[in-house]
């Protein structure tokens, strides 16, 4: 029996600081009972007389708006750059709902908080992280999660499923009860009202974004269903919100009378109050994402047939014209133009008399509200639809590279227990399936050619056996709803892979709802078609190849289009595959690789403002590097400087308490970096008494703010908090504390003042760790090896981009470097068929481009090498990769190592960074003969 693969999820950093943004954001609200509350009470919640039991907000509009500018301001100081008033919010941005209470109206701010994480990044993971946080950390237990989709909709409950586990352990098994709406089952919403667990609802907003649907419906019922949401309060988290943003939805959330609401999104359109940022460029740089590469398929043009493609229609007041591409006769040849065209005009002149157009060209009709031209014979033209010219020899060839991808990367990833997986979008259904007289489906064209091109790669003697199921097994369509049967007794049914309704098997169940069976290398199922319903809300992590298939010009965005691609991938244990060079996304348009890079390029930098350039790259311009087989001097120079520094180490940390208390004690007290933590506020309503026969009334009239130390505030373990999250005695505790000075902050607001006594503690340990690192060889441990060997187990073969290696590859393959060990072969037979391999060193900086440059052109240099990836050095910050060994002429003894950077000035980078390159010059100093240093170019090694 094959056991079901159970997805592995790890705590990620990145998360970690969005979940910890909006918690932030209510420091001063009253704490979760059990850990830090008001004496008696569990003031973040409210029991009702009916049952009900909401969330409540505790917080005025001048502290939650102090608590986002802290928020905002922390993160750019993390980002090491100047504050921008631009980037603080001045107000706190919401809406305005009107809330009953107690029999009458009043107004209430409904905060807006933004977070904005790159598609791929798991948005989904952290906000329910977050629902999780907030529940323990203050108490809230009511949650709506509204999407814009069916398939978002799946999607998060599918996650609230799969991650259950991994929040069990993290949050102490407390009980979550996800709901998804349903319209037939209304009572689920009186559930979640009553349920004094964390309950989530998970709601499409369709669902009730207008007056006609059931949940608004009083019917027989003295009250609609949706007042058991509006009764509690919920805090809501609204999923892609740049698709909320007419006045029908903005007015639908608010319906909800959430508590405030949480926007997550790599596109805001709005970003209110934004607390966090992920943008694309910090995700692809961090390797949070796939990288790209794209395989650009554009035909030469096609003068043998009928071309004609239309551009656009133009309807005035007297006249409708239409604006179309065809080929044209010249002076000099047939060449591809713009023409305008009316009614009754003939294409074969506007041509010049080419042949191919001589009948049925007469333009007949333009409907310009549907945004059709029709000819005299027959031929309907839709708007950007092109006809003739190579347009299916184009998708045929985009269907070959992609099968001749898919098993490339297989061969590869297969024996790492990866799954890998080729996705399709389409604009015609019928392209992919269609159905016959008797509503039985039939392949389409695009099925016909992805099974011709898959028996042709899968009979390859490289790829035998390597997937060992029939074509028709491995492909299959997903669309938002397929036509069977004919007439009046149609319907739109999901098909399975065996052409019948079964919905418990169906291919939307399998994507949508059986995630780790796709994934599963049992499962056949590899290659999908899809026409729209994968845009977003489908979330699995191996797609490796992105074909667009168009016979007109794709209205989608190309981020969103590769947006289903972007997520790291997963091996058979369910584990995260974080390996850059494993995680690539291979995209191929119907279009060139240039304008595609372009196209995104400017896509990203419109939406969010940032740059991409030069991170997509081209997948036609690769080579494959290895190590060269050096000659005896390149041979005896290297084995030299190896042998001085292929030594392994493990370090030993010396601390002086008295320093380490010190040393905490000044960081606490610079208020500068670590801020006084604000006094919380709890607000009060005051209330006038109405009586009237239905029985008292209180109404509420104004509302105050008193600070919490008036009140009875409980302290918690302090030591106890402490240590689970900084291994520290104590005495040396109470020490750092007791001198800090501020330790009265610690009854002003338990949570926020040990939170920022641990940030200080944390980031001093850190330094001293350094400073009093020493590190030792392991029992004369070395890597030792032949030479041949040592260079194939260090670097071994790999292919790369041209932009990854120095020099460029350039056309006539001139230009060179020498005196170091590795070299590149371009994978293009053409390019590779030019010359011999060339000397090459692997890069990944503008920096290390120049010192690779500036060490093959200076005689002084006799020989240098980029260290390979797995050349690492423990240090207690994780392992460092220090970048060159260098061998200068007439210096026999000594060898450098060094570290290049932009800057060498310790300010412009991060403390982590500088405290790994100190690690670096400790263990080096283990080899007299060895210098490690920190240097921008070359000159500084000689300096």
């Amino acid at each position: 029996m094959t056991t079901m693969m159970q997805l592995q999820f790890s705590h990620q950093d990145y998360q970690k600081k969005a979940v910890d943004a909006v918690v932030k954001v209510f420091d001063g609200q009253p704490l979760a009972k059990g850990e830090f509350s008001l004496a008696g009470q569990n003031a973040s919640v409210r029991y009702a007389a009916d049952g009900t039991i909401s969330n409540a907000l505790h917080l005025s509009e001048d502290q939650l708006l102090a608590n986002v500018q802290g928020v905002q301001l922390a993160n750019l100081r993390n980002a090491q750059g100047e504050p921008d008033p631009s980037q603080i919010s001045q107000t706190l941005l919401g809406d305005v709902v009107q809330e009953l209470r107690n029999g009458e109206s009043s107004p209430r701010l409904v905060p807006h908080l933004s977070l904005e994480m790159e598609t791929g990044t798991g948005k989904t993971y952290t906000f329910i992280k977050t629902m999780y946080e907030l529940n323990k950390q203050y108490g809230f237990k009511k949650f709506v999660v509204v999407v814009p989709s069916v398939a978002i909709r799946e999607g998060t409950m599918k996650n609230l499923e799969v991650t259950r586990p991994h929040f069990a352990n993290d949050y102490a098994h407390v009980p979550c009860v996800p709901i998804l709406y349903d319209s037939s089952k209304l009572s689920a919403l009186r559930d979640f009202a009553l349920s004094d667990a964390l309950s989530v609802l998970v709601i499409n907003i369709d669902s009730f974004a207008k007056d006609g649907t059931r949940i608004k419906q009083k019917g027989e019922r003295a009250f609609a269903p949706i007042e058991y949401i509006q009764a509690v309060n919920p805090v809501v988290i609204v999923d892609e919100p740049q698709n909320f943003e007419t006045d029908l939805r903005r007015t639908a959330l608010l319906d909800l009378n959430p508590l405030y609401t949480l926007r997550y999104s790599a596109t805001h359109r709005n970003p209110y109050n934004l607390l966090y940022s992920l943008n694309p460029v910090q995700a692809y740089d961090l390797g949070l994402v796939k990288q790209i590469e794209v395989d650009g398929v554009l035909a030469d043009a096609d003068h043998n047939q009928a071309f004609i493609e239309l551009l656009s229609i133009e309807a005035k007041a007297k006249s409708i014209t239409a604006k179309v591409a065809i080929d044209v006769n010249g002076k000099t040849g047939v060449k591809r133009s713009e023409i305008t065209l009316k009614l009754g005009d003939d294409v074969y002149a506007k041509s010049k008399q080419r042949e191919a157009y001589q009948d049925g060209y007469i333009l007949n009709e333009i409907h310009a509200d549907t945004g059709e031209i029709e000819f005299s014979g027959g031929r309907v033209l839709k708007l950007h639809e092109k006809q003739g010219g190579l347009t299916d020899d184009v998708m045929r060839y985009q269907i070959e590279r992609t099968v001749a991808a898919h098993f490339a990367k297989l061969k590869n990833l297969k024996p790492m227990g990866i799954k890998v997986l080729s996705l399709f979008f389409i604009d015609k259904v019928a392209n992919y399936r269609a159905f016959d007289a008797e509503g039985q489906p039939t392949t389409g064209k695009f099925g016909l050619w992805f099974e011709e091109a898959f028996k042709k790669y899968s009979s390859l003697s490289q790829y035998r056996g390597l997937i060992p199921h029939e074509a028709s097994q491995v492909h299959d369509g997903y669309f938002s709803g397929e036509k069977k049967g004919k007439g009046v007794k149609a319907k739109t049914v999901w098909v399975d892979t065996t052409g019948l309704v079964a919905k418990d098997d169906s291919t939307y169940h399998l994507i949508m709802q059986h995630k780790e069976r796709l994934l599963s290398t049992a499962e056949p199922l590899q290659f999908l078609f899809s026409h729209t319903a994968l845009r977003e809300g489908w979330d699995n992590p191996n797609v490796f190849q992105i074909c667009t298939l168009n016979e007109t010009k794709s209205a989608m965005k190309k981020r969103q289009e590769i947006g289903r691609g972007l997520r790291l991938c997963v091996n058979q244990s369910g584990e995260r595959v974080m390996d850059k060079r494993v995680n690539v996304l291979t995209v191929i348009p119907n279009e060139s690789y240039e304008a595609f890079a372009k196209s995104l390029q400017q896509e990203i930098e419109d939406e969010t403002g940032v740059k991409f350039t030069g991170r997509v790259k081209n997948a036609r311009a690769k080579v494959k590097v290895k190590p060269k087989d050096l000659d005896a001097e390149e041979a005896a120079l290297f084995e030299a400087i190896w042998k001085k520094i292929n030594y392994q180490t493990r370090y030993s940390v010396e601390l002086d308490t008295p320093e380490l208390i010190e040393t905490c004690k000044a960081a606490l007290a610079d208020t500068n970096q670590y801020p006084r933590v604000q006094a919380p506020k709890i607000r009060s309503a005051k209330a006038k008494i109405v009586m009237t026969h239905e029985g008292v009334h209180g109404v509420q009239s104004g509302a105050a703010n008193t600070d919490v130390r008036n009140f009875n505030v409980t302290v918690p373990d302090v030591y106890a908090y402490i240590q689970n999250r900084v291994h520290l005695s104590r005495a040396t505790l109470f020490a750092v504390l007791d001198g800090s000075g501020r330790l009265e902050e610690l009854l002003i607001n338990p949570q926020a003042f040990l939170d920022t006594a641990i940030a200080a503690i944390k980031n001093s340990l850190q330094v001293l760790l350094v400073k009093g690192i020493e590190y030792h060889e392991i029992n004369g441990q070395r890597y030792e090896m032949t030479l041949s060997e040592e260079l194939a187990e260090l670097w071994g073969e790999v292919e790369t981009y041209q932009s990854s290696v120095y020099p460029p590859v350039a056309d006539d393959m001139t230009e060179s470097i020498s005196k170091t060990i590795l070299q590149a072969r371009p994978l293009d037979e053409q390019k590779a068929e030019m010359g011999e391999p060339f000397s090459c060193v692997l890069t990944d900086s503008s920096p290390e481009n120049k010192f690779a440059q500036d060490c093959s052109n200076d005689d002084r240099v006799r020989f240098f090498f980029k260290l390979p990836s797995r050349f690492k050095i423990p240090t207690p910050l994780g392992n460092y990769n220090p970048d060159w060994a260098v061998v200068f002429e007439g210096d026999a003894r000594v060898y450098f190592v060094a570290e290049t950077k932009s800057s060498t000035v310790e300010q412009d980078r991060r403390q982590a960074e500088n405290l790994k390159i100190a690690c670096g010059r400790k263990h080096f100093e283990l080899s007299k003969d060895v210098v490690f240093r920190d240097v921008v170019a070359l000159d500084g090694l000689v300096a």
